[in-house]
């Protein structure tokens, strides 16, 4: 069975074909930085290996490219399409709606169309895939896979607010969680390194978005998002945690429309707003050429997860191995070194030279007298994707 997985985040889109069930991966690829002029397209296959930067402005745009790259009668990888038989697509909201994977009907895309104004920088995005998707493969079955699924195993305590009553009864108001796919993944991959099922595990998704899961014997007790992808950590563009009285201050003392404070919190803030940089990669380079915003926001952004570090580590009372993951998580060595100095208190000792190196594989980057493990675990939602819609086709 031939399943095309496609991500779509907030600024970029990965995609693979994978040949289920042997977990064979026919092509692989993402597009960065959806929205400049210096987009970035990466397609490998065994055949042929391209990059290009260019403009792409929108998703539809990218995701066009892809299927026509899939389809191109000397790059692709497939004469028609009817080839592919599957379609996995990641859906950042399901709301209460979906708590597991499931095919999309109209009526699913309806309801992942409603919880857009949860996810306003996702779940557009995901929708416009699907029904892409649906253009370019019509004979495929297009499953949908939600990431806020991994986190229903939250207890009430964690994911319920303290509003009334009401709100979370009749309207579902709470913790939804986020990432799911790829904190399930790398958690699985984490206790299976350690040789350790009941592991307490702190998960650190760093990408565009960011968030942190607690995760006590594979399942998440709780997590760093909540009812939309927009509080908890700092990130690309969106703020994370704020006092609420900032929204009620810019509305009624500043003349800011609720409109303009919602693009102000998800599209002008985090690292975007402290920096004028929204890729950490850009920011990075210019702390180190003494631009003191960017230094700065650097330090505020590990200040933040130190803080979850804390907070979880006391949750689950213990802790076995903090993981960093995510294009951020996986590839910035200065911003792991920022957040695991001075954690010896928790048992968290970074060892400098490892920190340095890279690799495919699951790695300690921790000195040997740490107690807490400080791994770095690649991600792979898209094959966390494809085993989940394989499973679904009844396999």
């Amino acid at each position: 069975m031939n399943i095309l997985v496609i991500n779509a985040g907030s600024s970029s889109i990965k995609f693979q074909l994978i040949q289920m069930p042997l977990e064979t991966v026919i092509c692989y690829g993402m597009i960065e930085r959806i929205g400049s002029d210096e987009a970035v397209l990466k397609y490998t296959s065994d055949a042929v290996q391209i990059e290009e930067i260019g403009t792409i402005a929108t998703h539809r745009d990218g995701l066009k490219k892809i299927a026509d790259l899939l389809l191109h009668p000397k790059k692709g990888v497939i004469q028609n399409s009817s080839e592919i038989d599957v379609v996995g697509h990641r859906v950042v909201h399901g709301g209460d709606s979906f708590s597991a994977t499931t095919f999309i009907t109209e009526a699913v895309k309806k309801e992942i169309q409603e919880y857009a104004a949860l996810a306003p920088l996702h779940n557009p995005h995901n929708l416009e895939g699907i029904l892409i998707a649906e253009q370019f493969f019509p004979e495929a079955k297009q499953i949908a896979v939600f990431d806020t699924a991994f986190f229903q195993t939250m207890p009430v305590k964690a994911r319920k607010y303290a509003i009334p009553n009401a709100l979370y009864e009749d309207h579902g108001i709470q913790v939804y969680g986020f990432h799911g796919t790829s904190h399930k993944y790398v958690s699985e991959k984490a206790a299976a390194y350690l040789n350790k099922p009941a592991a307490k595990l702190i998960t650190i998704h760093l990408g565009n978005g960011c968030s942190m899961t607690a995760i006590v014997n594979s399942k998440s007790i709780d997590h760093s998002l909540g009812f939309a992808p927009g509080n908890g950590l700092i990130m690309g563009s969106r703020s994370g945690d704020i006092d609420h009285a900032l929204i009620f201050y810019l509305v009624n003392s500043l003349g800011y429309s609720l409109a303009a404070v919602n693009a102000l919190l998800t599209k002008e803030s985090g690292m975007l707003g402290l920096t004028g940089f929204s890729d950490l990669r850009d920011i990075q380079t210019e702390a180190e050429n003494g631009n003191t915003h960017c230094q700065l926001a650097l330090e505020m952004n590990a200040y933040r997860i130190k803080k979850y570090i804390g907070a979880y580590t006391a949750a689950m009372n213990g802790l076995d191995a903090i993981v960093f993951t995510a294009g951020i998580g996986e590839n910035s060595s200065v911003l792991r070194q920022l957040v695991c100095t001075d954690m010896d208190i928790f048992g968290i000792t970074l060892d400098d030279a490892k920190n340095e190196t890279r690799s495919s594989s699951p790695r300690e980057i921790n000195t040997d007298a740490s107690k807490v493990k400080i791994l770095v675990i690649p991600t792979n939602e898209e094959l966390e994707i494809a085993k989940q819609a394989f499973g679904v086709c009844g396999y």
